[in-house]
C-alpha cells in the first residue's frame, strides 16, 4: 500500500517535474549546438605584431560570410548541416584596407592571410566546444564569440 500511495501521491508529481526538467535540459543542450549566426567569432590565436587584430569570422543565417583576416577582409559563402561545413571564401583583394598603413601589414601577416584563407577553405566539419566553435579540417581552428 505504501508503494501505491507514493506513486499516486505527491512523489509522482515530483517525478513528472524532474522528468520535464530533464527533457528541457536535453533540448537546451541541442539548442546550444546551433551555429552562432550573426556573431563575431574570433580565431583563438595570438595577435601578430604590430597590430592586435586576429581573424574574425561572421556568418549570416543566409550563408553569407565576412572573413576579417590578419590584414585583409574577404567575403564568402558558408554551407552548414548538423556537423558538416563548407566555406567558400572569395579571393584576397589586391589593395590594403583603407585603415591600415603599409607598416601594419607585414609580409608575415600577408602570408598568414593566405594560410588562414586556405585552411578555412579546407574545413569540412564543425562542433561546439563550450561557447567556442571548432572548425575541423587538415588544420583545426577554434573560434570564440566576441565579448563586445
Amino acid at each position: 500500500m505504501t508503494n501505491i500511495r507514493l506513486i499516486a501521491g505527491r512523489p509522482a508529481v515530483a517525478i513528472c517535474v524532474l522528468a520535464a526538467g530533464l527533457f528541457a535540459a536535453v533540448g537546451a543542450g541541442r539548442a546550444a549546438e546551433r551555429f552562432p549566426f550573426d556573431q563575431e567569432l574570433l580565431l583563438d590565436a595570438r595577435p601578430m605584431p604590430p597590430v592586435k587584430r586576429v581573424p574574425v569570422l561572421m556568418v549570416a543565417p543566409t550563408g553569407a560570410a565576412t572573413i576579417d583576416l590578419w590584414c585583409k577582409t574577404v567575403t564568402g559563402r558558408v554551407e552548414l548541416s548538423d556537423t558538416a561545413i563548407r566555406i567558400e571564401p572569395g579571393p584576397l583583394p589586391d589593395g590594403l584596407p583603407q585603415y591600415m598603413s603599409d607598416g601594419q601589414c607585414t609580409p608575415e601577416r600577408m602570408q598568414a592571410d593566405e594560410a588562414t584563407l586556405a585552411a578555412l577553405a579546407q574545413v569540412n566539419a564543425w562542433r561546439r566546444q563550450g561557447r567556442a566553435v571548432v572548425l575541423v579540417g587538415p588544420t583545426t581552428m577554434r573560434f570564440t564569440p566576441s565579448d563586445h
